[in-house]
């Protein structure tokens, strides 16, 4: 079909108001018993429409496929796009170097902090709660909060990049953690059932319009929902596979990390785990600009420090010493 000729939202207006079986009835007795009359009323041009489409071999059909067609590599797509960003996420909670040190940071001062107290110091690890509170845990003189301090230690101690521009934000964007904190397996099982579904129909439809049609009218819609269909079939099986392997990479995450499910919930939902780490690392972030910047100045005053000396030390010249000896004399006159 030329999509130029006929877009994809007027194709979609015709089929939604398409003649239903009834109406179909109605608009075929009315000519069948107006044929031959000199008084017979015509069709009202809405009927009149109707009935010239009905008159497009299976036009039903074919305008079902033709519109699944073009939803369903944007649906897919989507569900994708929200898959790989859960997955992402994920892996780098779970094998991320840089996030392995800044935990290790956050066990390591929070071990020294309570060194003194038998029942809360030296311990193996901590639950994932603690993270947004670390920015209200303060220094004796109030100037800065412990996340702070952890987060500059961890760019002078770890990061070789900190403040240069090839600096590398060390645990995942808050923005990612935001996105999958709002997503549901539910919702991407329920998607991929109806698209699933919505497949099988397409195929099924498209059966009935292989064997209803003239050789004449069968391509090239035979081909090219062939051809769709196999890559439809291909890619949702495909997408199905990475649901399942991601949902589990989740639950494998949550229980490393000794994440409970709340009342209510079977098991651990993206919101409970990924809420806590959105909000440790959007605060994360915000000291991590600031340090990063300030270690930027520091740079550009040492450069320029070390500038000013090297300019100084250019601009000291040593004159030559002129003789003035019995033998310089003596030397001139010859």
């Amino acid at each position: 079909m030329d999509n130029t000729v006929v877009d994809l939202e007027t194709l979609h207006a015709l089929y939604e108001n398409r003649a239903q079986a009834d109406e179909m009835d109605g608009i075929k007795k009315h000519i069948k018993s107006s044929k031959d009359k000199e008084d017979a009323k015509p069709l009202d041009k809405p009927e009149q429409f109707l009935f010239q489409l009905s008159q497009i071999p299976n036009f039903s059909e074919r305008v079902f496929c033709i519109l699944f067609q073009s939803t369903f590599h944007e649906c897919i797509t989507s569900i994708l796009r929200k898959v790989e960003i859960l997955q992402r996420v994920c892996k780098s909670l779970q094998t991320g170097k840089c996030v392995l040190q800044v935990l290790g940071l956050v066990l390591a001062f929070g071990n020294f902090m309570n060194g003194g107290n038998r029942s809360r110091g030296q311990a193996d690890g901590f639950t994932l709660d603690i993270l947004p509170k670390l920015k209200d845990v303060k220094s004796s003189d109030n100037s800065q909060s412990l996340l702070s301090y952890i987060v500059a230690y961890y760019l002078r101690h770890f990061d070789e990049d900190a403040g240069r521009e090839t600096c590398v934000y060390p645990l995942p964007e808050p923005q990612d953690l935001f996105q999958a904190s709002q997503m549901k397996f539910e919702d991407f099982q329920r998607d991929l059932r109806k698209l699933r579904k919505d497949l099988n129909a397409c195929s099924a439809e498209t059966e009935k319009v292989f064997k209803l049609s003239s050789e004449e009218n069968l391509q090239p819609f035979k081909d090219k929902m062939d051809e769709f269909l196999s890559q439809a079939k291909t890619e949702l099986e495909t997408q199905e596979k990475q649901l399942a392997d991601t949902q589990k990479i989740f639950l494998e995450l949550s229980v490393s990390f000794s994440v409970k499910p709340k009342a209510g919930e079977k098991e651990v939902s993206p919101n409970t785990f990924f809420s806590v780490w959105h909000e440790f690392s959007t605060d994360f972030k915000d000291h991590w600009k600031k340090q990063n910047k300030l270690m930027l100045l520091e740079r550009v005053k040492m450069a320029e420090e070390s500038f000013k000396q090297a300019r100084e030390k250019a601009s000291y010249n040593v004159k030559p010493k002129h003789a003035t000896g019995i033998k310089a004399k003596l030397g001139q006159k010859i």
